[in-house]
């Protein structure tokens, strides 16, 4: 086995972890330990945020290609993105009766749908729809508890958000304002971190750091579509 086969393979490995640390997330759900659970899940996150660019730099698809690396990471993101997300939102309260299993039959559904599809990537590498982060949608909610007459009007909107022609950026990927796109998803991330292990009590300078690192990742590349409108581009 060469080396450039070797470190394409490492890269596979590395990507297969996530679905351990999914299992160890689900496993805390299970018992309601939500600050563990959304630990993995930030674990998890970490990985699937440098995983496609070692796969890139390690050329995967030529060096390791009997194993599918894109599906891998789809089985993966579905697992920590959506569905344990969802049973923590579900399980957790946070939405009352019946709300709780339309959020929970909603998210899987639409998410399921979306992550069949063709269409979500873009030519600048951005996703085209909202990419099914409800990860970091639950996390925010568990962070902030906002009232259920807030969560649904949201939760509706990125549903049906998931199939509009809106642009949303990938952190790493999308150039255009890449070096404050990764500045801002490293601290959400560490604002997560620090939400998690105070048990979602985090205070108020973490819940506004939370809110306005969220609404810049969901934000930005529907701001650059109107820019590249306005530009007659």
């Amino acid at each position: 086995m060469t080396s450039s086969v070797l470190r394409a393979f490492s890269v596979h490995l590395l990507t297969a972890t996530g679905a351990v640390f999914a299992m160890l997330a689900l496993l805390a759900a299970v018992d309601e330990k939500w600050g563990t659970m959304f630990l993995w899940l930030v674990v998890a996150f970490a990985v699937d945020g440098i995983d496609g660019p070692l796969a890139r730099k390690y050329d995967v698809t030529n060096n390791a290609p009997h194993i599918d690396g894109a599906l891998l990471d789809l089985i993966i993101d579905y697992l920590t993105y959506v569905f344990i997300p969802t049973y923590a939102l579900f399980q957790s309260g946070i939405l009352p009766g019946v709300w709780a299993w339309v959020a929970l039959i909603g998210i899987t559904f639409a998410s399921g749908l979306y992550f069949a599809g063709s269409w979500m990537k873009t030519a600048d590498k951005s996703f085209h729809g909202f990419p099914g982060c409800w990860n970091m949608l639950v996390l925010v909610l568990f962070a902030t508890t906002p009232p259920p007459g807030v969560v649904i009007p949201v939760i509706a909107a990125l549903a049906i958000a998931m199939f509009l022609p809106l642009r949303f950026i990938h952190p790493v990927r999308t150039k255009r304002w890449r070096p404050v796109s990764l500045t801002v998803a490293a601290l959400w991330t560490l604002l997560a971190l620090a939400a998690a292990l105070t048990r979602f009590d985090p205070g108020m300078v973490v819940q506004v750091g939370l809110m306005t690192a969220s609404l810049y990742l969901l934000g930005a590349g529907i701001a650059q579509q109107i820019l590249d409108r306005i530009r007659g581009r």
